[in-house]
């Protein structure tokens, strides 16, 4: 379900009859256009619901075709808090690229990834949380790359894919041990083939219950023209209540001026993106076609992205031009299929809930929550054994 989706038009001879269609395709913007990087896509008019592929990485499919993450929502109703929830995030505050080239303190900027063959040896981790952690063991290489670098003291996020078994394994604050064993804050594993999201109430490597990695801007997808899925990013104050496809809140505060963690925003679909360089259009149109997840607390509006070398600092500072008050958050409720999964209801479909495997975690999930009438939200439980995410928030840069 791309916004713009590749099409292969046939040199054929025109009948009346399909001029006529061929007009009317011109005239509604369905028409395949060439774009700045040389492949046909549709015009900014076009409809957004044709998708032959889901995104991948390392020969997997990121998830599902059908997954929340790959689904747009360009159509979907502006949710009634948006005018609060983006005054509280910061309507005047730049949007914030918080990846790139180079180094920033002297470690990559952004959250990198790698992965591994299906017979990389498994190590042991060792959780501080482990009830809401999967046990393992992770195939982590020694020299698997961290977040903000080996001596930071960030987030230190750990990304792996296991590219034969298409498994995604992500770790919060993690550390390498001298015996080879690993310690974390939490982790999460993922079938990157299913929609099954995490037990109700619990975190992942990231506050919201949410694998990472989907969530990246990654360079060759912007030097391919085309991001097919929803981006990633903070604000520094969320609610103490989380909505789908979020399974975990990571705050105190109860004030319904506070986003949820889960809760998606888009870019606003009259924002002029005509004067900004060809690169940053793909990240616009990925931001109005499938917006981006509030994920974790951190600084405002910075979305997440996965360092490269070849990516262009000074050109991605044009994104900083944007602020809060271009952006609107959006209900999604209206695509849940089933409480327990990702999958998301196509738009003039009928959807099927598709059969949720077992979580990959082993310990016994916590019980589902009831929600709130209130546009979908799960509130906190009155007394859980609460996790506070550290709320490391990036210096500006």
């Amino acid at each position: 379900m791309k916004q713009h989706a590749t099409r292969s038009v046939q040199a054929r001879s025109l009948a009346p009859c399909h001029i006529c269609i061929f007009c009317l395709m011109l005239a509604v913007g369905t028409f395949p256009l060439l774009s700045r990087f040389g492949a046909a896509v549709a015009s900014p008019m076009a409809e957004a619901h044709i998708q032959a592929t889901p995104p991948t990485v390392a020969g997997c499919t990121l998830f599902p075709i059908d997954n929340i993450w790959n689904t747009p929502i360009d159509d979907l109703p502006v949710d009634r808090n948006s005018a609060t929830y983006i005054n509280t995030i910061g309507a005047d505050t730049p949007l914030h690229p918080d990846f790139g080239a180079g180094l920033w303190e002297g470690g990559p900027i952004g959250i990198p990834f790698t992965d591994v063959a299906g017979a990389q040896p498994k190590v042991d981790v060792t959780f501080d949380y482990a009830d809401e952690s999967d046990p393992g063991p992770y195939p982590i290489p020694a020299d698997a790359p961290i977040e903000g670098g080996a001596a930071s003291d960030g987030d230190r996020h750990v990304l792996v894919v296991d590219r034969d078994n298409c498994l995604l394994y992500e770790l919060f604050y993690a550390f390498p041990q001298n015996d080879g064993s690993w310690t974390a804050a939490s982790g999460a594993i993922f079938d990157m083939s299913s929609n099954a999201l995490r037990p109700d109430t619990w975190t992942s490597a990231d506050a919201a219950g949410l694998p990472i990695l989907p969530g990246l801007v990654r360079y060759d997808e912007v030097a391919n023209g085309e991001i097919n899925h929803a981006l990633r990013f903070t604000a520094p104050q969320t609610q103490r209540a989380y909505v789908w496809p979020a399974r975990h809140y990571a705050s105190s505060l109860t004030g319904a001026q506070y986003p949820p963690l889960g809760q998606r925003f888009r870019l606003r679909a009259d924002f002029d993106m005509s004067g900004y360089a060809p690169e940053i259009q793909v990240i616009l149109r990925a931001l109005q076609t499938y917006g981006m997840i509030l994920a974790d607390n951190g600084s405002s509006w910075y979305i997440s992205g996965a360092p490269d070398e070849r990516w262009d600092n000074d050109m991605l500072r044009q994104l900083k031009q944007l602020t809060g008050a271009d952006f609107d958050a959006v209900d999604v409720s209206t695509l849940q299929v089933a409480a327990d999964s990702a999958q998301a209801q196509l738009p003039n479909t009928t959807a099927t809930p598709t059969p949720t495997p077992s979580s990959v975690a082993t310990a016994t999930p916590l019980p589902t929550l009831t929600p709130t009438p209130t546009v979908g939200f799960t509130p906190a439980p009155t007394a859980p054994p609460e996790l506070f995410w550290k709320n490391f928030l990036p210096l500006i840069r």
